[in-house]
């Protein structure tokens, strides 16, 4: 490589990343271990490596340069130099290009081939060996942009907890299909942003929409030879840059565009955030990025052998948030996304691995504490899903005050109890009323519990109802990927079917799920689609499926039957109208003046009116959910004050009700 024609400044070792300050570029790496540290760039046509330049300075172990002739636009990545030695932890390799974990555009995507591997592919030594081939033409590479964008008099909608509704999506497959969505804009940001998007958002009662993951993220070299993409995106590599394959105009600011115009309509912006590992893999994966700046840093190694990484996230590595520079990574992170894309919140994918310390999960750790501590993200809706795959990862229940978590029990309970189980009424009314087993201690409501009876992973409504197994075969793993534990019903056959009566029974089981689900306290979350009928044909981990599988099917919206969205418009309405279903306090049953806020009645109590109970100011609100059995057809649930044959009915109320006097109640 020539000899540097650039001009070279020191620079500051603060901020990290490439920052374009309106003269010229600051770059600054961290690097624990590495003996020196090079910066390359690269043509902006030919996407050749045009020069490499020394980083000369080193603060607080932190490698830094400024560049005054440099540009937005400008193409870059990085060389670490140090020793090649796995056993000890340590992987630098200088033949490798890496990504600037800090970057904020990644450029382009990976062309797989052995040389993107640190080690010698099928060698005798596994990964003991250092492959010496240059990968950059291979590689992504990283863009240094201008983050100015008119944000104008945008303001974010700030919804409160009670009042919240989410609703995950995938930004293409939620605009993929959807025929009044311009088709050149289908499948992007831009797409979400536009009116017929917006409006049916609106119709729908939401107020949040959680994107699944938009961070740039990697396909998988096994999926891409099997012609599969990893279509949910779960497999992060830049913490800062917007994942480019969903924008129209292939800018940065098109994220920006769409939050501001969803925030004009009302909609809060949540992000699906991967933080527990990396796209990097285990120790025969690739090297991208963290692998090849500072292994021992960035990543949880075994500490009696540090060749092999601990794998709380059941993806090959962990991400080490005990160690402070990659702890503030993530921070950085999150503040980069509130403030410079005006997101309002977070869903954390694995969170119990982010908040592990050398004795596991630790509830006071200092992640949780760096964020609450935060002036900027103590503001935003922070949501956990509460296990990881290590030892004691199961945590929910266990997460800090301000923090929900999503609430697998509630789903749980309401797919037994729809599919026919007996014994559930008194597990039904605890989930229905906020689940106060898990959720009410250290000053927690019901907020603290996201409830949801589908999401990403798993059937969509239409198939826990349509099928009683899964049906992964697209997948190319033998139908042996994804949960056997569906909890499902199919009415008596697997799949669609003409028989009517089994179809009607299919739509009230759906109604019924909505209701459920609409209707409990706590922050109820739909899955795209749920409400139109959607259905994967079967597949229950249609992660690798970007395509019509994958894609919501928005064949059933205006079918009679089949779109329920006007029906989950009314529940919202419903629940926007009673105060006692967005669970402001926890409900106490008997309180000791001998009334209740709260009745579960048997399906043995006797019938009765409105006009037996004594509610005081006439305030009151009650449902009655029916069980099925396993292929019978469902009784049909609606609002009712009487306690019918084979029914749970709860009624909450607000002043507390008067108990009747005949005992009928419990």
């Amino acid at each position: 490589m020539n000899d540097s024609k650039t001009s070279v400044w020191r620079g500051q070792p603060q901020p990290l990343g490439a920052n374009w300050d309106g003269e010229g570029v600051n770059f600054a790496l961290f690097s624990e271990r590495a003996d020196r540290v090079e910066l390359c760039l690269f043509d902006s046509k030919t996407r050749r490596e045009t020069e490499r330049i020394a980083m000369r300075w080193q603060t607080n172990q932190v490698w830094h340069c400024y560049l005054p002739e440099a540009r937005p636009g400008l193409l870059y990545g990085y060389r670490v130099h140090g020793p090649y030695d796995p056993k000890r932890g340590l992987r630098f390799n200088p033949n490798k290009l890496l990504l600037d974990p800090y970057a904020k555009h990644i450029d382009g995507g990976i062309k797989w081939s052995d040389a993107l591997f640190g080690y010698r592919v099928a060698g005798a030594r596994e990964d003991l060996t250092m492959d010496r081939r240059d990968d950059a033409p291979g590689m992504p590479k990283c863009r240094v942009i201008d983050t100015a964008f008119t944000w104008g008099d945008d303001r974010p909608p700030r919804v409160p907890w009670h009042d919240t509704i989410i609703y995950e999506l995938h930004v293409k497959g939620f605009t993929q299909l959807h025929s009044d969505i311009p088709s050149h804009l289908r499948g992007t940001y831009a797409g979400l942003a536009t009116d017929p998007a917006i409006e049916y958002l609106k119709r729908l009662g939401v107020t949040a929409v959680e994107l699944m993951p938009v961070h740039a993220f990697v396909d998988e070299r096994r999926l891409v030879e099997k012609k599969l993409r990893n279509y949910w995106g779960y497999n992060s590599i830049g913490f800062f840059a917007p994942d480019m394959r969903y924008a129209a105009t292939g800018l940065v600011n098109e994220f920006k565009s769409m939050v501001k115009r969803l925030h004009s309509a009302g909609l809060e912006v949540i992000l699906d955030v991967v933080y527990n590992h990396t796209a990097e893999g285990n120790h025969l994966g690739q090297t991208l990025s963290f692998r090849g700046i500072d292994n021992r840093s960035y990543y949880w190694l075994k500490s009696d052998d540090p060749r092999f990484y601990e794998n709380f996230s059941g993806c090959g590595n962990a991400l080490n948030l005990s160690h402070p520079m990659v702890r503030t990574m993530v921070v950085d992170s999150l503040r980069y996304w509130v403030e410079t894309f005006g997101v309002d919140g977070f869903r954390f994918d694995l969170a119990t691995t982010l908040a592990r310390g050398p004795d596991g999960f630790d509830a006071h750790s200092k992640f949780f504490e760096a964020i609450w501590s935060d002036p900027l993200l103590a503001k935003t809706k922070l949501i956990a899903e509460p296990w990881d795959l290590g030892p004691g990862g199961y945590r929910v229940g266990g997460f800090p005050p301000e923090w929900s978590e999503w609430n697998d029990t509630f789903r749980r309970t309401l797919r037994r109890y729809w599919a026919g189980e007996g014994g559930l009424t008194g597990e039904m009314a605890t989930r229905m009323t906020g689940s106060a087993d898990i959720f009410e201690h250290h000053g927690r409501t019901q907020r603290a519990s996201i409830n949801h009876v589908t999401v990403h992973d798993g059937f969509t409504i239409a198939d826990l109802v349509s099928y009683e197994r899964k049906h992964n075969e697209a997948n190319q793993e033998n139908n042996r990927d994804g949960t056997d534990l569906n909890l499902s019903t199919n009415g008596g056959v697997e799949g669609p079917t003409d028989d009517a009566d089994i179809v009607a029974m299919r739509r009230r089981l759906r109604r019924n799920f909505l209701s459920c689900l609409l209707l409990a306290q706590g922050v109820p979350l739909l899955l795209a689609g749920d409400e139109v009928g959607n259905s994967q044909s079967g597949n229950n981990n249609a992660y690798c499926q970007d395509n019509e599988i994958g894609w919501v099917n928005w064949s059933g919206l205006g079918r009679d039957g089949e779109d329920m969205s006007a029906f989950i418009g009314q529940l919202v309405q419903l629940r926007r109208r009673f105060p006692q279903l967005q669970g402001h306090r926890w409900l106490e049953g008997r309180r000791p003046d001998g009334t209740y806020d709260a009745l579960w009645l048997t399906p043995e109590a006797v019938e009765m009116t409105e006009e037996d109970w004594r509610f005081p100011n006439g305030h009151f609100l009650s449902y009655a959910l029916a069980p099925i059995k396993r292929g019978q057809p469902a009784v049909r649930s609606s609002p009712s004050a009487m306690a019918m044959a084979g029914t749970m009915t709860i009624i909450m109320a607000r002043p507390p009700i008067h108990p009747p006097t005949d005992g009928s109640t419990s």
